[in-house]
């Protein structure tokens, strides 16, 4: 069964080949089984996925049956769930419950989905690795002393070793595609404003987007028009229309001509470049015009990303003081203290790394040198894009600079870590989809190609990746190392 993808077994679902609660307790018992190893679940809500697979059961006894109905999924543990513990990966929140679901949470649910677990995930999402979570490393699944990526390496890793069919996961500089990379799975960042944020913790407001991993494209278009569409509760959430996403991947084929960008190539690791070339010359056999261009400003990118997202993280984590929700220190003799000790104790070093940064550029006689500067590069990226999908329909390249690394080999050097999303910040800098999907390999580890579409264009992306996948089979490749 975790050999299958979301669409089959929710075919095998639909033609009672096998009950929703038999396929839940079978994901459950490869998470007892193999997780140990891999530390991808933060909490496994076992009781409640049982309770959930018998009222879908009922549901489909019924002919009662959503998108969704009876398959289990993994979510990652920055969505509110209501009544289960939320931590972000965070001490800060070790012990939050939310009083409430995520838009994300609350859609899949009303799809019928049954939540097998909370997945680990980069403290408060800031890492490139899964090695900052208050709960301990994530493993890759391809082998057990590497990393998944991240910040949602638990996603990656569960669904990558068969420990859920599917996962939901957040993106705001490569924290979906980036792990998908790393991992050998398919991993969907949708148009910043497709998917509501309400619910979701917030890293950096302007650039996190909710998005989800799969192993095909065909799965990731399934989910994506469960999580899709305009929410009231989120004032940045788009009212643009919700295609059937599994039905236009089936069915465009607008996509003629494929952009390069120059820059994505130059100093590429020998390895990846060579995946990636072979690449290229399927997508030549299958007929699409390959054309290079140019993004100049893309290698500014991390530069500017690293900026905003700090700026941003130090707006939004000043709620956490001690005194309203989350870690409260004891032991203090005055709320000056308390906010200090508080802070102090409940969060990691990478998440005060960036506080102190994001404040720093925001401070007086630093905000016009810093955070301005960083805005208007982000506005030349912008512009750049829209230049470059005026002359090609979807842009391409790998989707990180070489394969997974070993755990602790970047930990003591940050901006080698930061520099595994410099394919990836630019899109979510300009509130581009994309998507990374299996190529190859290097060393027996999975490399990603990342597909990057204009606003809303989601179909295309997916398409494009369907259609690569129905001549590769890369997507099938299993990890051996469980």
């Amino acid at each position: 069964m975790n050999e299958k993808t979301l669409i089959e077994l929710s075919k095998d679902i639909r033609s009672k080949k096998i009950s929703s609660s038999e396929l839940t307790e079978f994901f459950l018992n490869r998470i007892k089984k193999y997780d140990s190893k891999l530390n991808s679940f933060i909490t496994v809500t076992e009781e409640y996925a049982l309770e959930r697979a018998k009222i879908a059961d009922k549901q489909i006894a019924k002919g009662e049956i959503e998108k969704l109905t009876g398959i289990p999924i993994a979510q990652k543990d920055i969505f509110c769930t209501k009544g289960i513990r939320t931590t972000c990966g965070s001490k800060m929140l070790s012990n939050f419950t939310s009083p409430y679901d995520a838009t994300v949470i609350e859609r899949l649910n009303n799809e019928g989905s049954v939540m097998i677990g909370k997945t680990n995930m980069d403290e408060f999402a800031m890492g490139s690795s899964n090695e900052t979570s208050y709960f301990g490393n994530v493993h890759n699944p391809w082998n057990l002393e590497y990393v998944p990526g991240g910040s949602s390496g638990g996603s990656a890793a569960s669904v990558a070793a068969g420990l859920a069919p599917c996962s939901t996961g957040t993106d705001t500089g490569g924290s979906i595609r980036q792990p998908a990379s790393l991992t050998g799975i398919c991993g969907l960042k949708p148009t910043y404003g497709r998917v509501s944020r309400y619910g979701m913790i917030a890293f950096a407001s302007s650039l996190d987007q909710a998005g989800i991993f799969a192993k095909t494209a065909e799965d990731c278009a399934l989910l994506l028009s469960c999580i899709s569409g305009h929410d009231s509760k989120d004032s940045t959430s788009s009212k643009e229309a919700v295609p059937d996403y599994l039905d236009e991947c089936r069915n465009v084929n607008s996509v003629k001509k494929i952009g390069v960008p120059l820059e994505f190539l130059k100093d590429l690791d020998k390895g990846v470049a060579d995946v990636f070339q072979e690449a290229l010359k399927e997508l030549e056999n299958m007929k699409f015009k390959i054309v290079d261009i140019s993004l100049k400003t893309s290698k500014l990118g991390v530069s500017a990303y690293q900026v905003v997202a700090p700026a941003e993280c130090s707006s939004n984590l000043s709620r956490y003081d001690g005194v309203r929700y989350g870690h409260r220190a004891s032991d203090v003799k005055d709320i000056s203290e308390l906010y200090k000790k508080s802070r102090s104790e409940g969060f990691g070093n990478e998440v005060k790394r960036r506080i102190l940064v994001g404040t720093y550029a925001l401070s007086a006689g630093y905000y016009d040198a810093y955070y301005i500067k960083a805005q208007k590069i982000r506005s030349l990226i912008s512009s750049e894009f829209n230049t470059a999908f005026k002359e090609v329909d979807l842009i391409i390249g790998p989707t990180a600079p070489d394969v997974a690394f070993k755990i602790g080999e970047k930990m003591n050097d940050p901006i080698a870590m930061y520099l595994s999303d410099v394919y990836t910040v630019s899109t979510n800098l300009a509130g581009l989809p994309a998507i990374s999907i299996p190529m190859g390999f290097k060393n027996n580890l999975p490399l990603g190609l990342q597909i990057i579409g204009n606003h809303f264009q989601e179909s295309q992306i997916l398409s494009l990746a369907r259609q690569y996948q129905e001549v590769t089979d890369w997507h099938k490749k299993l990890p051996s190392e469980l």
